[in-house]
């Protein structure tokens, strides 16, 4: 199981990221934990400035904006 955080204060792209996220793995039959975080200082211990920020398995693969299907996809895949 990948554990997966979203990083964000809860605006419109964090939610999308998370929806999108949620969808690739059920589409791929890949078993996740998505957890979102909105706290701004653990967001800025990852060293993320800029949100929404993706962290798979403790390592952070994306900050700001929302991530390309096929990122998200490739993600997963790993």
């Amino acid at each position: 199981m990948k554990e997966i955080k979203v990083l964000g204060g809860g605006c419109a792209n964090c939610e999308t990221t998370a929806k999108l996220i949620q969808e690739a793995a059920a589409a791929k039959g890949v078993k996740i934990s998505l957890e979102k975080v909105t706290d701004m200082a653990a967001i800025m211990g990852y060293g993320v400035m800029s949100t929404p920020g993706v962290v798979i398995d403790g390592q952070v693969v994306h900050a700001g904006g929302i991530p390309a299907k096929s990122s998200i996809e490739g993600w997963l895949g790993q």
